[in-house]
């Protein structure tokens, strides 16, 4: 998808934010934010490295049919451009180029068909990076670099610009320094990055590869005065979505209409395209995790589960509403509503600076064992009978992408932005799933009539939040989460 749209930038009146983020023109605010990310990453690389990024690939669809192009997050966190064929070099030992970019050759043909392609100082414009050079000139610099002479010199002119990287190499102190994805097995076949490491390994043993995620994701995790900005408007966003998802969603239409109603907003509000494919689920279908279908009929009586949010020039939140079509809970979906809610709840009062995750996770749990004991859908809060029901994790990070990256292990601090999503989903099938074992038979004779009262019900309720220097701030408050206000919105929407 191509997802950004990196000007034109609207403010987003948000109190709250303005106490723990300056607002600043907007002139020139999106290039000095990114300077300053890449100069936090070349200060922890150091000045014996060479940092090498790489634009995401095309992908495609179907036959000669792509993918709308969406740029590697990481490229895009530390450039801001979303255009193929781009590569980021940094070096911080270098005295003036420090930051590269390699950008696509003027192609007219390919801009014929596929649209413009970024000069050299549009790049600059974008990025803020000042040196740019061709794509097709990469592996020239990369192989003149690595053998200590410097790029573009002329015959018999001195240049010492890359001086200290060319220390560090006759040293065997050089550092080249990428992005990798997930280990891969033994036996698996290498990605493209793991086969270019072991080609440097081979032909640059000067040169040492090493990982940088952990240092590009670290800084990714807390967020910058501006992200936290977009990212507020990228939620706020999504919350009007929701709401009028919820005003088109009426027993005898169908889940792909609120769907439409959802997405509509986002390109009305100038985010063009969803952050995550659409989950609008009607009654059984609100139990599935990862429905994607939207092709069935809302029936009266039935709970509608909405989770969406849009990409909003590259921030994307994640917002989660369950609702009744009528307008009103029955008596049994308030009781799996309001345990769902308090478990919430409870997780925002864990996640407070140094905390981490787990204990919101805890303490959400805590709420929904005790909870399900007293509805009768367990029979033992002390252990593990929970998850029959309550079957995901409630935190993860948001930003650039709607599971972020980042360490969970990392205790909570200012900036960091997830969100907590406890959820309920009672299906009958998850009794004849469990393993056969004499307990697990007791369990579930004991807590079939519970099952048979609340079968097909299925809640959650999701919330995108920022961790400031005040406090925990909601940013999904555009959109009903308690009861009383959910049923009063639904109870108020005319046909």
């Amino acid at each position: 998808m191509r997802q950004l749209k990196m000007f034109g930038t609207s403010s987003l009146a948000l109190a709250v934010l303005l106490a723990c983020a300056s607002v600043v023109a907007a002139g020139g605010e999106l290039q000095d934010d990114l300077k300053a990310r890449r100069e936090r990453l070349m200060a922890k690389l150091g000045p014996d490295a060479l940092f090498v990024q790489w634009s995401a690939p095309t992908r495609v669809y179907s036959r000669d049919v792509d993918y709308e192009y969406r740029q590697d997050s990481d490229l895009l966190y530390l450039t801001g451009l979303d255009q193929e064929d781009t590569i980021l070099v940094l070096m911080p030992g270098n005295q003036a180029k420090r930051e590269i970019l390699f950008v696509s050759d003027a192609d007219p043909k390919r801009e014929h068909r596929e649209g413009h392609l970024l000069s050299a100082e549009e790049a600059t414009a974008r990025s803020g990076i000042a040196t740019v050079f061709k794509r097709s000139e990469f592996d020239g610099f990369f192989r003149a670099i690595m053998n200590r002479r410097a790029f573009r010199a002329r015959s018999g002119e001195i240049d010492t610009e890359y001086d200290a990287f060319f220390a560090a190499l006759a040293e065997s102190r050089a550092k080249l320094a990428l992005l990798f994805d997930a280990r891969p097995g033994l036996h698996d076949e290498l990605p493209p990055i793991y086969e270019l490491a072991r080609q440097a390994r081979d032909r640059y043993p000067d040169a040492r590869v090493v990982d940088a995620t952990t240092l590009v994701h670290g800084l990714r995790q807390v967020k910058t005065a501006y992200e936290r900005q977009l990212l507020a408007k990228s939620v706020a966003i999504s919350a009007d979505a929701h709401v009028a998802g919820m005003k088109a969603a009426f027993a005898g239409r169908y889940e792909y209409e609120v769907e439409a109603a959802i997405e509509a907003v986002y390109l009305k509000s100038g985010a063009m395209s969803w952050g995550y494919p659409s989950i609008v689920g009607g009654g059984p279908n609100a139990t599935i995790l990862h429905y994607g279908k939207s092709e069935r009929k809302l029936l009266p009586g039935e709970l509608l589960l909405v989770d969406a949010a849009g990409n909003y020039q590259g921030q994307t939140g994640d917002i989660t509403r369950t609702y009744p079509v009528d307008g009103a809970f029955s008596v049994v979906q308030k009781d799996i509503y309001r345990l769902v809610f308090a478990a919430q709840e409870a997780g925002l009062k864990a996640a407070v600076v140094g905390n981490r995750t787990v204990d919101v996770e805890k303490a959400a749990a805590a709420v929904i064992k005790e909870g399900l004991l007293k509805l009768g859908l367990i029979t033992d809060a002390s252990g593990d009978q929970y998850r029959t029901w309550y079957t995901h994790g409630i935190c993860h990070w948001i930003g650039l992408d709607v599971h972020d990256v980042g360490d969970y292990r990392r205790p909570l601090e200012a900036g960091m932005t997830f969100v907590v999503e406890p959820g309920l989903y009672i299906r009958p099938e998850s009794l004849d799933n469990l393993a056969k074992t004499p307990e697990n038979d007791k369990f579930a004779a004991a807590v079939r009539p519970a099952v048979e009262k609340y079968k097909g019900i299925g809640v959650r309720i999701e919330d995108s939040f920022l961790l400031s220097e005040t406090g925990l701030v909601r940013l999904s408050t555009g959109v009903p989460r308690a009861l009383e206000e959910v049923e009063a919105l639904l109870q108020a929407r005319q046909r």
